[in-house]
């Protein structure tokens, strides 16, 4: 095997891995998924409850529905003002819900003037996406506990902000009294603090629950590269399903026991979590039930039962999180407040052990420079860290350019016998001590790192709208110049205009600077001597170019870069071995079916053998 075949079997393999994973697996995902996702159509009221995992009450569920959010709100009742740093909304005093949070430092596009990222949303508007904590009785009992339904009164506080929580009672009218004090910190996190107070004259028995719940998914653009979904953790381990595991009537819910732990509704850059105690055990599950037209998505959790004594009272402290996945505040999150492995509410994919390494590197780089700065450092830090490993396989494809001639001369010498020439060419390489497979390694070195550098600019809130420098103002979005919007002079980016399937023909500048780094790269070597070797090599420049021509810009910014750098290695490499790199004469040279056909045979009888 020569080293072409092994440069060209590991492009293919890349190949069949970016293509056929964006277009054969991702795409059919997408396609099912937004099946689910048609818009919602009718207005409902609240529905019957739903069960609690093993509870021996309700959690109620309610319907989606086709009001402005402005009407929605406004008939839902009254309302206590959010206002943080980080968020604003406001929360329904009916039902104690959460169901108003826009996210402040986030807009939906690159535009300061745009709108903010709205997260929850209230009953009446399309797609309704909210939390609630509650109480349920125990089975055949005739306590009352709140439901959706029922109206808390204000205790004390005006706006819920992080120097001010508020405080809400409800009484049952049986004797027992429920006082409720919210309060919030400077970032997504709530503390939902219950206390119960039991003047029946006889004891109690109360199960706390939570849930999160959202009708139905927006028809926003979804990556089958990135999880979106159910999450959480129960006993240290992770739990996620995505939304079409519950596409089918019927489906049952996903069940879990666990000590603490967490459990949420995520999308690409938000999450919405309830957060139980962590030393407390629960039951919780993941499922679905059908919705109009669409489903209702809800995860919960019940705690064990809370005996009561007459006369005494008990109190309980539970979390919500709602808000953008930063990595630094979730980790915080886990190391000062316990909350277990909260930071797998990223998904950083299988390869973890190199993405999470490359996102802290370029993180902490950005705070001293552009993001894609510091994109291109950390390709030259790569780059340098993978050198030894780089140089002894360009210096290996040096010593095969070397023996080109040799080899040549082998296959003229058997080229009726297939088998004895690959025989004679192996025992070349054995004398020389050359390994032919050494030539894949920068193509599988670049590999993962490519793909983890695919899941960091995809999946992590701190990439999101990072600009660049020129027409790039996202690094984690397309290039959004192409031949179809004349290269940015109309204003319309052709990736939201195209089909998914159609992405790619949307090739925009950088897609094209690759493609031709690529093609520069190539001209190092001379022209491979069979010709459907050229003819391949020839067109792999452009397949990686339609092909990365939908991937975030960063990634291809990142390939284009690493090409040029590949090529100044291998042309330092391959002078100081003393091969010539005729640069010029391979730009120049034309393949051997176009050769023949345009000059005369050559006299067999009088024509030397190649490389003698």
């Amino acid at each position: 095997m020569n080293e072409n075949r092994n440069l060209i079997i590991a492009a293919l393999l890349s190949a069949i891995v970016l293509f056929g994973w964006e277009y054969f697996v991702g795409l059919p995902q997408m396609q099912k998924e937004r099946a689910h996702q048609a818009q919602l159509h009718h207005a409902q009221t609240e529905a019957k409850p739903q069960a609690a995992p093993n509870a021996p009450a309700s959690v109620p569920q309610t319907g989606p529905g086709s009001l402005s959010r402005a009407d929605a709100l406004k008939a839902s009742g009254a309302r206590i003002a959010i206002d943080t740093p980080s968020l604003d909304g406001s929360l329904l005093l009916k039902g104690t819900r959460f169901d108003d949070l826009r996210l402040k430092k986030y807009r939906e596009t690159t535009d300061p003037k745009s709108p903010e990222i709205v997260l929850f949303s209230p009953i009446g508007t399309a797609y309704p996406y909210y939390a609630i904590y509650g109480w349920v009785a125990a089975p055949g009992s005739a306590v009352r506990t709140p439901d959706d339904s029922s109206t808390w009164k204000l205790a004390s506080g005006t706006t819920l902000t992080p120097t001010s929580p508020i405080t809400l009672t409800w009484d049952n009218g049986q004797g027992l009294v429920f006082t409720r004090t919210i309060s919030v910190d400077q970032n997504y996190m709530f503390d939902v603090r219950d206390q119960v107070a039991n003047h029946s004259g006889a004891p109690v028995t109360l199960y706390p629950y939570a849930f999160v719940a959202r009708d139905g998914v927006p028809n926003t653009q979804h990556f089958w590269a990135l999880h979106e979904g159910y999450v959480g953790v129960a006993d240290g381990a992770l739990k996620d399903a995505n939304y079409t595991d519950f596409k089918d009537a019927g489906t049952p819910p996903q069940t879990f026991q666990s000590t603490g732990g967490w459990f949420g509704i995520t999308d690409k850059y938000w999450m919405a979590a309830v957060i139980p105690p962590q030393t407390a055990r629960l039951d919780a599950e993941f499922k679905a039930s059908p919705l109009g037209d669409s489903k209702a998505y809800q995860t919960n959790y019940r705690l064990g039962a809370q005996n009561i004594a007459s006369g005494a009272s008990i109190s309980l402290n539970q979390r919500l999180f709602a808000g953008a996945k930063v990595d630094q505040l979730l980790q915080d999150y886990e190391d000062k407040q316990g909350v277990t492995k909260f930071h797998l509410a990223i998904d950083w994919g299988w390869f973890w052990f190199f993405t999470q390494p490359i996102f802290k590197a370029l993180d902490f780089l950005s705070q001293y420079m552009n993001m894609g700065l510091a994109i291109l450092l950390l390709t030259v830090l790569i780059k340098l860290l993978f050198f030894p490993l780089a140089n002894a396989s360009y210096r290996s494809m040096s010593r095969m350019k070397q023996l080109q001639p040799e080899m040549e001369r082998i296959k003229a010498k058997f080229k009726d016998d297939q088998a004895q020439q690959q025989q004679e060419i192996m025992a070349l390489y054995q004398r020389e001590k050359i390994n032919p497979v050494s030539g894949c390694l920068p193509m599988l070195i670049q590999i993962p790192v490519f793909f983890s550098l695919y899941k960091v600019l995809l999946g992590t809130i701190e990439m999101r709208q990072a600009p660049f420098f020129g027409w790039i103002h996202d690094l984690s979005a397309p290039d959004p110049t192409s031949l179809i919007n004349l290269f940015g002079l109309l204003p319309f980016n052709p990736h939201a205009v195209l089909p998914a399937f159609l992405t790619f023909l949307s090739v925009g500048i950088w897609p094209i600077l690759m493609g031709c780094s690529q093609w520069f790269q190539m001209k190092l070597n001379p022209p491979a001597p069979d010709p459907v070797q050229q003819r391949m090599y020839a067109f792999m420049p452009l397949v990686f170019t339609f092909m990365l021509a939908s991937l975030p810009a960063g990634l291809v910014i990142y390939w284009t870069w690493n090409n040029l750098l590949s090529t100044a290695q291998q042309y330092f490499i391959m002078r100081r071995q003393g091969v010539k790199v005729d640069l010029l004469g391979n730009i120049m040279s034309r393949t051997p079916a176009t050769r023949t056909a345009s000059t005369p045979k050559k006299n067999p009888s009088t024509d030397s053998v190649p490389g003698e």
